[in-house]
């Protein structure tokens, strides 16, 4: 597209964590820079909006996307000119008095109702700003909300670079997977992964599953699994997966198990089928480790989503870092979802091993589940 002297409505993903009124992690905004810098190079005019947190609907001040505005100023080493609202007056007027590669971050678009809503007439007011939108919000695609699907009825619509990567990355992963291909799930919820299991054990050769997931496929194996998370909805359908696809699934042979959910609880590894009256699963232990090791070592395509513990805890850390460590090892395409292994990567130091770490989690789960993205199929060349 020719965005040469032209508004263009780019929507990103600013969701980030603010500490201190300051930006704590950057990822999601150094992820959309390329994009930014590109139409910037074109002599576009650019208007940025993006959600932050979860306001609900009206405007508060701990959601303001200023520091972002600060933040990232700071990372492109010009002025980043701010918009007390995302629609209305004052962001009509700076919109309509930007020149070519100036760049105008509007406020948090939940501040409205009309954001989550999808509502038609917020779309239409927020596509009058500009005259052309870019959509470069991976982790915000799997909603359909005015500023990801609503604006595409008013504009001319395309996907931007990081959204081009994310869908290139993960849609020619699941196309066409070179085998052989191991996935790795964890995190606390089977019920949040059901789909995406399911769909995995139609792709992959094998599933390794770990974090509080494992808890649930362990018990339906039969082991008493004592104050761990157990999902006792998840049960019935875990041992269905169990019983058809028992040679795909890898579980855990032992854990590490703590007396309470705390940081410095006592804490030792045991078998799968021998943990403690009262005592809970917080890691996987050295044995399973080890499995999964094996595992990775020969793979050529690694998806991974969902740590292996309760890694926010540094001592129930060691399993998340130790496959961390043995996915950035491996020869293989590599590619972590967004959430919780992306931040685990992060933390591991890891990343610039990695083949692709997404920006969105929940998006990335909805992709790899085979589910439409509304951000996406509201593009012009979907």
């Amino acid at each position: 597209m020719d965005f040469s002297d032209r508004r263009v409505l780019v929507r990103v993903d600013y969701n980030v964590p603010l500490e201190f009124g300051k930006v704590s992690d950057d990822t999601r905004i150094q992820a959309a820079l390329p994009t930014i810098e590109y139409l910037s190079n074109q002599g576009a005019k650019i208007i940025l909006c993006s959600h932050l947190g979860r306001p609900k609907g009206k405007p508060d001040s701990s959601f303001s996307l200023r520091p972002v505005a600060d933040h990232l100023g700071r990372l492109l080493g010009t002025p980043i000119m701010f918009a007390e609202d995302c629609i209305g007056e004052e962001a009509a007027d700076k919109a309509s008095k930007l020149e070519p590669a100036q760049i105008l971050l509007l406020e948090n678009t939940r501040f409205h109702p009309g954001e989550k809503a999808n509502d038609p007439e917020f779309a239409q007011q927020l596509a009058e700003l500009a005259e052309l939108y870019v959509n470069d919000a991976f982790g915000s695609a799997h909603r359909a909300h005015a500023s990801t699907e609503g604006v595409t009825h008013f504009l001319p619509a395309v996907a931007g670079f990081l959204m081009e990567k994310e869908l290139k990355y993960l849609g020619e992963a699941l196309a066409e997977p070179a085998h052989p291909f191991v996935a790795i799930l964890g995190g606390a919820k089977i019920s949040d992964k059901i789909g995406v299991v399911q769909r995995l054990l139609g792709m992959a050769d094998t599933l390794l599953i770990g974090g509080g997931m494992a808890n649930t496929f362990l018990a339906a194996d039969g082991n008493d699994m004592a104050d761990s998370l157990v999902e006792e909805d998840a049960l019935e359908t875990a041992r269905a997966l169990l019983s058809e696809s028992r040679e795909q699934l890898t579980l855990p042979v032992d854990l590490v198990i703590a007396e309470a959910f705390q940081e410095d609880a006592q804490s030792q590894v045991v078998a799968v089928d021998a943990v403690l009256p009262g005592w809970q699963a917080l890691d996987i232990g050295p044995r399973t480790i080890k499995n999964f090791e094996l595992k990775l070592k020969g793979a050529k395509l690694i998806v991974w989503n969902g740590p292996m513990g309760v890694f926010e805890f540094d001592r129930f850390a060691e399993g998340t870092f130790a496959i961390a460590a043995a996915v950035a090892k491996a020869e293989a395409i590599s590619i972590v979802g967004g959430g919780d292994s992306a931040a685990a990567i992060r933390r591991s130091g890891l990343s610039e091993q990695i083949s692709h770490v997404s920006t969105g989690g929940g998006a990335s789960l909805e992709f790899l589940e085979g589910k439409i993205l509304p951000g996406v199929a509201a593009l012009l060349d979907r």
